[in-house]
């Protein structure tokens, strides 16, 4: 099977791209040496956060499917460790990619980072799917006055 980018993953990549020039602008820690490094930056924190969010919620469905609070007491640590881990993977692949290019400060603000990352990431989606929702409303033919020539504007 082959991954095929959605919309929304363009939109993901372009709200990323904002919130990390605003970093940029704003926490002396995160720097990024031009607009270019930036978007690099975004599409590599798209693919990186995707796989996080894929194993995290494969992690936790292995948690709950665990018959035994033993199994599930040992397998609950591994979320923690996955989401530890995952800041850490971030910052090791921009100093692989990167170089001295783009940095985004040691753990903690790479961490509060991804919470804002992720955060605008849902705020825009939740804005997609109410604006998405009211035009489905309007197309499902309750607009239909409009193609009737009977609204009774024009001087008809």
């Amino acid at each position: 099977m082959r991954w095929r980018p959605s919309p929304l993953d363009l939109v993901d990549v372009l709200v990323y791209i904002v919130v990390l020039a605003l970093a940029v602008q704003l926490v002396p820690s995160v720097i990024s040496e031009s607009f270019g490094f930036t978007v690099l930056t975004a599409v590599l924190l798209k693919i990186v956060l995707e796989v996080v969010v894929w194993l995290k919620t494969l992690v936790k469905t292995l948690i709950r499917t665990r018959e035994t609070a033993l199994m599930k007491a040992l397998s609950s640590p591994l979320l923690l460790v996955l989401l530890a881990g995952s800041k850490l993977v971030v910052i090791e692949l921009l100093a692989f990619f990167f170089n001295d290019q783009v940095a985004l400060g040691g753990f903690w603000s790479v961490t509060a980072l991804i919470v804002v990352l992720m955060a605008a990431r849902g705020g825009i989606r939740g804005l997609l799917e109410l604006t998405t929702g009211r035009e489905r409303g309007r197309s499902d033919g309750s607009g239909g006055s409009r193609s009737s020539g009977g609204s009774g504007r024009g001087g008809e």
